[in-house]
């Protein structure tokens, strides 16, 4: 029955009444780091919203703290055009150059005062409020034009959703990273799922923003600081820098830290000598720092060039180095078999942590380096992260290069080095090594995406020998899974409907999950559009497999290998028995456009470019993103810029969205 004027204005209210108490917790816990009330109490008020907001969708607004969670999944990335340049600041990287810089500028205005700021190494993005309320965000692109990553950036908890201050209408700066924290423990699970971790935290924070389901992006727990205001109207009027983000402040952003004012520049200087020294004290990863003339009136005077603003300067500290002695070197199994070597030295500190290993990849490095156990060796951190050796600068004469073993380490086999790779590889399929890594990736989200079936379980799991295939999984009793650590029946039961639900996957998902080498999630997917179901996979050839376009000689060859294993056959055939699907519902892809190459430019009249993409894909043709002389066709849009004037001068054949369509019939 539907509730009377009376009781929905009550509800209404109750609803206004947790989204205020929501933003304010919210605030509180992320931005100021100062939580007032339990992480159970605020999702407590979170869930009764939800609940609310599912049974009046009416009442519904749009800076709803429910819409933190990435509700659907994005198809596209539309282009957003910048209104006031995103620009980048000119680089110096010494004090002298620093003095130059403050010469340059006091021969125009007088008596700037400076302030300088930690340089976040992250990704430039724009937010936009209209009425107080966050209404899009893009990122940075060229400068000019970016794209439309609204859903994402919702997703970050210190981005506020509702300002303070109801301005008619805000555009703020921001750098999007993720926490050094956050970065250490997305790669360790990365490399347990034998997955290629991100080099850096801003690799990882650009590869985060821009995924296509904002549910993965929530999962990986980025931040924000912002750092300028682009446009504004209404509200306080602005006449510095230093009072810009003390506004932004009052207005719930989270604002880049520790900036502050500098008289001259021997002050500054100062400061960015602290700031690098402090740097490992952050939980974010920086590269420099920025000093920025105060006075906006005086920034106007000053002016820019053709690249960068003249009141602006980005200082870039030098990567910290330091030697030490290799004691060892250990050799690790990977879940595709690879040996890995990783160097065991003294403890040294570096960007503030305690550091004692780092990986040296493979043979070649090792033998391009010189490196040999008892060496003493230059270490640095890789995007102040990752941990890595740069050199032997000692090396005793009578000591050889360490080589690494033929000999598993794990189980005793043979290893083998494929031709045309750097890494050497355990022969045995059996291998207690690759075990518990392969199971990680079987059960990981683009695979078979078992909820509740993570590391720690599957770990537990290995180790009192309850699995040693992932066809066990499907076979585990619900006494053996609640007498694990932290787990107990409610779990159990929860982690069994899982595996139950994960048998109806599409085959292109357990043929990702089975870990082929060199065949990733989009390669799982061809497979499964040019063969239907197991049987046909299994009895394709060489021929057959290469022939799909984007496979080479290597992956066809790994493919039909796989297949042709005994182990292999096994294991499917458990699985069938066990109820998994082993049919593939992705249409075929066919050939109309084989062999022709597109690139796509402007903004097309209905299609999306990620949709013109697919449709191109589906018939079999490329999409490249620069124009050359194979191209085939430009798709050309509204507002093409300089790739259509390429493509003019080569004589390319252009398209507009009606003559594409017009093809594709």
């Amino acid at each position: 029955m539907e509730a009377g004027f009376d009781q929905q204005e009550e509800i209404r209210s109750r609803m206004e009444d947790l989204r205020e108490k929501l933003h304010y917790h919210n605030h509180r816990y992320y931005v100021l780091n100062d939580p007032e009330i339990e992480d159970f109490e605020f999702d407590k008020m979170l869930r009764e919203l939800e609940e609310l907001e599912e049974q009046y969708p009416q009442f519904k607004t749009p800076d709803s703290p429910t819409s933190r969670v990435g509700e659907s999944t994005t198809t596209q990335f539309t282009p957003v055009v910048h209104q006031v340049q995103m620009g980048s600041l000119s680089d110096v990287f010494s004090e002298e150059e620093l003095r130059e810089f403050d010469q340059r500028l006091r021969e125009t205005v007088e008596h700037p005062l400076y302030i300088c700021e930690p340089k976040i190494d992250g990704l430039s993005v724009s937010l936009e409020y209209t009425g107080g309320i966050f209404t899009r965000g893009s990122t940075r692109g060229d400068g000019l034009t970016g794209e439309d990553i609204t859903e994402n950036l919702r997703t970050i908890r210190s981005i506020p959703l509702k300002l303070t201050e109801a301005l008619p209408f805000l555009e703020v700066r921001g750098e999007v990273f993720m926490p050094r924290s956050v970065f250490e423990k997305l790669s360790e699970q990365q490399e347990l799922n034998g997955e290629q971790p991100f080099k850096n935290p801003r690799n990882a924070a650009a590869g985060s923003l821009r995924q296509k389901n904002p549910k993965i992006t929530a999962s990986r727990k980025l931040d924000i600081f912002v750092f300028n205001i682009q446009q504004k109207e209404g509200g306080e009027t602005i006449t510095g820098h230093k009072q810009s983000l003390d506004y932004l402040k009052k207005l719930g952003f989270h604002v880049i830290p520790a900036y502050r004012a500098c008289e001259d520049i021997d002050k500054v200087i100062g400061e960015i000598r602290e700031i690098g020294d402090r740097r490992s004290e952050y939980d974010y990863a920086i590269d420099g720092a920025v000093v920025k003339v105060d006075d906006l009136s005086q920034r106007v005077i000053l002016g820019a060039t053709s690249k960068f603003p003249k009141w602006a300067a980005a200082f870039k500290y030098p990567p910290e180095v330091k030697e030490t002695t290799l004691r060892e070197i250990e050799i690790q199994v990977g879940r595709t078999g690879a040996l890995t070597p990783t160097a065991v030295f003294d403890p040294i500190q570096l960007a503030g942590t305690t550091v004692s290993r780092a990986v040296l990849h493979n043979q070649d490095f090792i033998n391009e380096k010189q490196i040999a156990v008892g060496d003493r060796i230059l270490v640095r951190k890789a995007g102040e992260i990752i941990p890595e050796v740069i050199a032997s600068v000692s090396h005793d004469p009578d000591k050889e290069v360490f080589q690494i073993p033929l000999i598993c380490p794990s189980c005793g086999s043979p290893v083998v080095r494929d031709e045309g790779e750097a890494v050497l590889r355990c022969t045995n399929v059996d291998c207690p090594a690759q075990l518990l890594r392969n199971l990680i990736h079987f059960a990981s989200r683009d695979a078979m995406d078992i909820d509740g079936l993570g590391p720690a379980v599957l770990t537990a799991l290995v180790g009192i020998g309850a699995v040693h295939s992932p066809a066990d999984l499907y076979t585990l009793p619900a006494e053996t899974i609640a007498s694990l650590d932290k787990m107990g029946d409610k779990s159990a039961a929860n982690l069994l409907a899982a595996l139950e639900k994960s048998k109806q996957n599409d085959l292109s998902r357990l043929v990702f999950a089975l870990g082929i080498r060199n065949v990733g999630q989009k390669a799982s997917q061809l497979l499964c559009q040019r063969f239907h179901n197991i049987d046909q996979l299994m009895e394709a050839d060489f021929e057959q497999v290469s022939a799909i376009d984007g496979f080479g000689g290597v992956m066809a060859e790994n493919v039909v290998q796989f297949f042709r294993l005994p182990k292999t056959r096994e294991l499917i055939e458990r699985l069938r028995e066990l109820g998994l699907n082993m049919a593939s519902t992705l249409k075929p892809v066919g050939d109309k456009l084989s062999g022709l190459t597109f690139v796509l430019t402007g903004t097309l009249p209905t299609l999306s470019r990620n949709e013109a993409k697919e449709k191109i894909e589906a018939l079999g043709g490329k999409v490249s993103g620069s124009v050359s002389k194979k191209t085939s066709y430009l798709l050309a849009g509204e507002d093409a810029g300089s790739k259509l004037k390429k493509a003019q001068d080569l004589g390319i054949t252009i398209l507009d969205e009606a003559e594409f369509l017009k093809m594709l019939e």
